[in-house]
C-alpha cells in the first residue's frame, strides 16, 4: 500500500482560483487536507473607510460579478441600520423581487452548468448537449428569466444601478411586470421538472452533521432580513453578529475562516436554508420537496443541488406574489444623514452574507467588516472534505479528486468574495 496524495492547482467550474491538497497515509489515514484559496485579497474593507455612504453599494457590488445584488442591498441594508432609516413596503418587496432574481439565475447556474455534467458524467454543459439538449435550453431559459427580472427592476443584469439608500431612482411600468409575470407562471414547469431532474440523480452517500446556520423568520422565507439562527440554538440580531462569529487566518487561504465561538465551523448556503425554513416556503415548493422522498433537514451536502431546485419553485411563487401586490408608485425619499453603526445579513444565493460599517455625522465611512459566504464556509468545506475523503479512501487517485471537486461545488463557492 503506498501514500496517496491528491492535488488539484485550479478548481474547475467554480468562482475565482481556489485548490484542492490533500495527503493520505500509507495505512490511509487523511494526514494534510488543504481548501486552498490562493486568489489574491482586493482589500475592499480597507478602501471603502474614507467614502460617502450613498458610495458603498455601487463599490461592493463590484465585490463580485455574479452576486452584486446580494452586495448592494446588505451594503444599503447596513447604511439604513446605522442611520435609523426605516423603508417604504414597496422598497423592501422591489428588494426582495431584486434578491430573488438573483437566487434563480446564480442557482440555475451553479445546478445546470457548474454541478450537473459531474452528475450525469459528461465534462462540460457544452458535451451534455449533444445528449440532452432539452436540458440545456431549460437552463438557459431559466437563467435569462432571472437576469431578465435583474435587469427590468435594476436598470441592467450585472451591477444594477437603481437600487439607493431608502428607495430606488425609477421603478417599471407595469405593463413590463406583467410580462415578466407571464415568463413567471410559463417557467413553474421548468422549476418543477428541475426538481425531478435533480431528485433522479445519483449522489455520493455521504453525511456530516455539522451546524447550519442561515437568517430565518416565521412568516416568510428569509432572504433579505431575518435573525440569525441555527440548527444548534444560535438566535441572533444581526447588529450582533460579531458577539458570536469570529474568523481566523490560515497561511495557505487569502480567505478567512469563520467559526461560531467557543463552538466550531458551520455551513451556509441553500441546504441551511432549507433545512431551517422549509415551513415557510410556498405550497408547491414544500409539496417538491415532500415528494422527491429527501428527508429535511439534511446533512449531506451534496443534497444543496436539490435544496437549489426546490427554491427555484418557491422563488418562481414569491416572485409572482411580490408582482401581484406592488403598486408601482413613485415614493420620494427624506431622511437625514447621521452617524451611527449598522449592520445587515442577508442570504445571496451561496448563503449569509454580512455587511456592518460604521459612519461619522457626515455619512462617512471610517470602518467596515465584510464577510461573504464563501468565508463563512471554507472552514466546513475543509471538515466536510476531511471526513468525505474517509469514506471514498480506497478508490483510485482520479475518482479522489473528481469527487473532492464535486464537493467544493455542490458548495458553489464564489471565491472572489470570500478573499474581497
Amino acid at each position: 500500500m503506498t501514500e496517496k496524495t491528491i492535488h488539484v492547482d485550479y478548481i474547475a467550474r467554480v468562482e475565482g482560483q481556489g485548490a484542492i491538497n490533500i495527503d493520505i497515509t500509507k495505512d490511509n489515514k487523511v494526514k494534510h487536507l488543504q481548501f486552498k484559496i490562493f486568489e489574491p485579497p482586493r482589500f475592499f474593507e480597507s478602501f471603502l473607510i474614507g467614502r460617502k455612504y450613498d458610495e458603498v453599494m455601487e463599490l461592493t457590488s463590484r465585490i463580485c460579478g455574479i452576486c452584486p445584488v446580494a452586495h448592494q442591498i446588505t451594503s444599503l441594508r447596513a447604511v439604513e441600520n446605522a442611520m435609523s432609516i426605516v423603508i417604504s413596503d414597496q422598497t423592501r418587496d422591489l428588494r426582495k423581487l431584486m434578491a430573488i432574481s438573483a437566487h434563480i439565475q446564480s442557482n440555475v447556474l451553479s445546478m445546470y452548468f457548474l454541478s450537473l455534467p459531474d452528475l450525469m458524467g459528461y465534462e462540460s454543459i457544452i458535451t451534455m448537449g449533444k445528449d440532452h439538449l432539452d436540458i440545456v435550453k431549460r437552463a438557459l431559459m431559466l437563467k435569462k428569466l432571472g437576469n431578465d427580472i435583474t435587469q427590468l427592476i435594476g436598470g441592467r443584469s450585472v451591477h444594477p444601478v437603481t437600487m439607493i439608500v431608502d428607495g430606488f431612482t425609477s421603478i417599471p411600468s407595469k405593463n413590463r411586470f406583467d410580462v415578466i409575470r407571464k415568463r413567471l407562471v410559463d417557467a413553474k414547469k421548468a422549476a418543477i421538472e428541475t426538481v425531478d431532474l435533480f431528485t433522479n440523480l445519483e449522489i455520493p452517500d455521504f453525511s456530516r452533521k455539522c451546524e447550519y446556520v442561515a437568517i430565518s423568520d416565521p412568516k416568510y422565507y428569509a432572504i433579505n432580513e431575518g435573525r440569525f439562527k441555527s440548527t444548534r440554538g444560535l438566535d441572533v440580531d444581526e447588529m450582533n453578529y460579531r458577539d458570536f462569529i469570529a474568523e481566523k487566518q490560515k497561511p495557505y487561504s487569502t480567505a478567512l475562516h469563520s467559526y461560531v465561538k467557543d463552538r466550531d465551523s458551520f455551513m451556509v448556503g441553500p441546504l441551511p436554508r432549507v433545512n431551517l425554513n422549509l415551513k415557510q416556503m410556498s405550497d408547491d415548493a414544500r409539496d417538491a420537496a415532500k415528494n422527491c422522498g429527501v428527508k429535511f433537514p439534511n446533512y449531506n451536502p451534496f443534497v444543496s443541488h436539490l435544496t437549489r431546485a426546490i427554491e427555484l419553485v418557491h422563488d418562481i411563487d414569491e416572485s409572482i406574489e411580490i408582482i401581484d401586490r406592488l403598486p408601482l408608485k413613485d415614493e420620494h425619499s427624506n431622511y437625514m444623514c447621521k452617524s451611527g453603526f449598522g449592520a445587515a445579513i442577508t442570504e445571496a444565493p451561496r448563503g449569509s452574507l454580512y455587511h456592518s460599517y460604521t459612519l461619522d455625522n457626515n455619512g462617512v465611512v471610517k470602518k467596515a467588516d465584510i464577510v461573504p459566504p464563501t468565508a463563512h464556509n471554507a472552514y466546513n468545506i475543509e471538515k466536510d472534505m476531511n471526513d468525505f475523503v474517509q469514506t471514498i479512501i480506497d478508490e483510485s487517485i482520479e475518482d479522489i479528486t473528481l469527487k473532492c471537486e464535486m464537493l467544493v461545488r455542490a458548495y458553489d463557492p464564489c471565491i472572489s468574495c470570500s478573499s474581497h
